[in-house]
């Protein structure tokens, strides 16, 4: 993930909703027998902008679900969402997944699978074309996912760093 274009966000400052991805029960074989825990891949966002994930690992599902939301609330960036969609296309990489993200029309929704849904849900985006090549893993799909939306620039950022109009970047 490149770090230059993560913003992050305090979680304290905003009102988040969470969306469970996946919980996995794990079994630790030991001389006693078998030990059960869980853990939980947790996605949190203001359906603003803002979206983050978080793993938590705990002998209940809901102490894993909670432990989860903390770590997403740790790791929150700012997407940039222009009328419900995002402002260009974007592809994702983590470890085997791999996502690819394009702008749509007003009016399409979210064609996206279930790891990637809740993600761009959560970020606010209504009108999105996603595709998730590669892994199936949904811990690599998020983390590629949230890859694809930090790398997303919305044009004043390009206007900026380019030292040009805003104008000049819509037009060329």
């Amino acid at each position: 993930m490149s770090t230059n274009n993560i913003r992050s966000v305090k979680a304290s400052e905003i009102e988040l909703k969470d969306r469970l991805v996946g919980v996995q029960r794990v079994a630790k074989v030991t001389k006693g027998g078998r030990t059960f825990s869980f853990s939980a891949i947790v996605v949190v966002g203001d359906e603003n902008g803002i979206v983050g994930y978080g793993l938590g690992k705990a002998k209940e599902v809901s102490e894993a679900i909670a432990k989860g939301i903390d770590d997403a609330k740790k790791s929150l960036i700012k997407v940039p969402v222009l009328k419900g969609t995002i402002p260009h296309e974007s592809e994702g990489k983590f470890g085997g997944g791999r996502v690819y993200i394009k702008p749509a029309s007003h009016g399409t929704g979210v064609i996206a699978g279930g790891a990637m849904r809740a993600v761009l849900e959560s970020a606010g985006i209504t009108d999105v074309l996603a595709k998730s090549k590669g892994s199936s893993n949904p811990h690599n799909v998020v983390k590629a996912t949230i890859d694809a939306l930090a790398n997303l620039r919305d044009p004043a950022t390009v206007a900026h760093h380019r030292g040009v109009n805003l104008s000049r970047v819509f037009n060329g």
